[in-house]
């Protein structure tokens, strides 16, 4: 079986003694405690999309909608999420291996035909949508996923070659760029930065090259650059995260109003559903900037609740990674911290974009914020990560 290679013997004590640790909480067949974070968030997104969203049907645009519509289908989307997340748990973690480069050509084909004209449905100038009639399908959240299994795959069956250009690095950061020139095209550069991201961290977590992983880092911030620079409108959204307040009715209108409603929600919050920003000053308020309605309602004791949350829940992810490495379950453990990266970084690029640290960009804030594909995918995440801690539990009670 392959094996990653740990830095020395005193990794390798630490790694035994974490699986000798992990034996106390084996007897559980689930984590319970991950399970309860996981329910917390969906439950209190839905709670906060509701709240968000309510005075929408008062805007000439959903005027056609009830006030209870977003968050009907909001508990739609959990609902189904929830059920493929238990679909995904009953297949054991060698299905995913087995089937992760087919997910992710899958992937690269729902991209495409996304991009055909007249099958893509077209929001705000982004084609990123195929019509399902129930639900909107947005395949570049599936795309996180599948990248995610694909790398960790990708990883073990190139082990032995991470340290060449050609044999170890080439392959998967042409499937990268394949991926991001068709997130391009849509265009969803948000999407293209977390899907790199997680390639890029899974593969320096698999044991790439040093150089080559230096080199790929220079070269992925160079094409973002270069992009940001070969765009007027990217170029737009940069200067305003710089100081929105310098056209705070133009091009800083949204980043403006996330910071005042954070500013108005003060330490505990002007109350659940009493928030201001949300009645149509706050653009996208249940979506990509949840986290402001959060802060101005519940403050900032309801900010650093989620901010725990979500850090305890990808250290969790992190920490089921590692007990499956040392278990010698190299492709389960590589995909729990994909998985980790993927939910951690996403929601800490949503969370910068709100409080102004980071460029506006199009990115929910996971397991929250309204958007039906968003909240399926992030479920089978978590039943997969979930079926990972399962099957290192039955190995630490001695069960095959």
């Amino acid at each position: 079986m392959l094996t990653l290679r740990l830095p020395g013997r005193g990794a390798r004590r630490g790694e035994r003694s974490l699986v000798r640790n992990a034996h106390a909480g084996a007897t559980h067949t689930v984590d319970v405690a991950l399970v309860w974070v996981v329910a917390a968030l969906l439950l209190l997104g839905m709670v906060m999309v509701y709240s968000a969203s309510i005075a929408l049907p008062d805007s000439p645009r959903f005027a056609n909608y009830k006030s209870t519509h977003f968050l009907v289908r909001h508990a739609f989307a959990i609902g189904v999420g929830a059920a493929l997340g238990l679909v995904a748990f009953a297949f054991p973690v060698r299905f995913w291996q087995t089937w992760a480069p087919m997910l992710f050509l899958a992937g690269l084909v729902l991209l495409v035909i996304v991009l055909i004209p007249g099958v893509g449905k077209v929001v705000y100038g982004a084609r990123r949508w195929l019509s399902l009639y129930l639900v909107n399908l947005q395949p570049s959240e599936l795309m996180k996923l599948f990248v995610v299994l694909y790398a960790a795959d990708y990883t073990v069956r190139k082990q032995d070659y991470m340290q060449h250009f050609s044999k170890g690095f080439m392959p998967m950061g042409t499937a990268v760029a394949l991926v991001g020139l068709l997130l391009l095209l849509e265009p969803d550069l948000g999407a293209f930065v977390v899907i790199a991201a997680v390639a890029m961290g899974v593969l320096f977590l698999g044991g790439v090259n040093g150089k080559l992983f230096a080199g790929l880092v220079v070269t992925a911030l160079s094409t973002f650059a270069l992009l940001i620079m070969l765009s007027p409108w990217r170029r737009e959204r940069i200067f305003a995260y710089l100081d929105p307040f310098a056209d705070p009715l133009g091009k800083g209108y949204q980043l403006t109003h996330s910071l005042i409603a954070f500013g108005r929600g003060e330490l505990t919050g002007v109350g659940l559903g009493a928030s201001i920003e949300k009645l149509h000053y706050l653009p996208e308020a249940h979506t990509d900037f949840l986290l402001a309605v959060i802060g101005e309602e519940l403050g900032l004791i309801g900010v650093m609740t989620v901010i725990v949350m979500f850090y305890w829940l990808t250290k969790r992810a992190f920490e089921i990674g590692r007990q499956s490495i040392a278990l010698d379950r190299v492709f389960a453990g590589l995909a729990a911290k994909g998985i980790a990266l993927w939910i951690g970084f996403q929601a800490f690029i949503n969370m910068g974009v709100n409080v102004g640290l980071l460029p506006t960009k199009g990115l929910t804030l996971p397991l929250m914020s309204y958007g039906g594909s968003g909240i399926m995918v992030n479920c089978v995440a978590i039943g997969i990560l979930l079926r990972i801690d399962f099957e290192n539990r039955k190995l630490m009670r001695g069960v095959a």
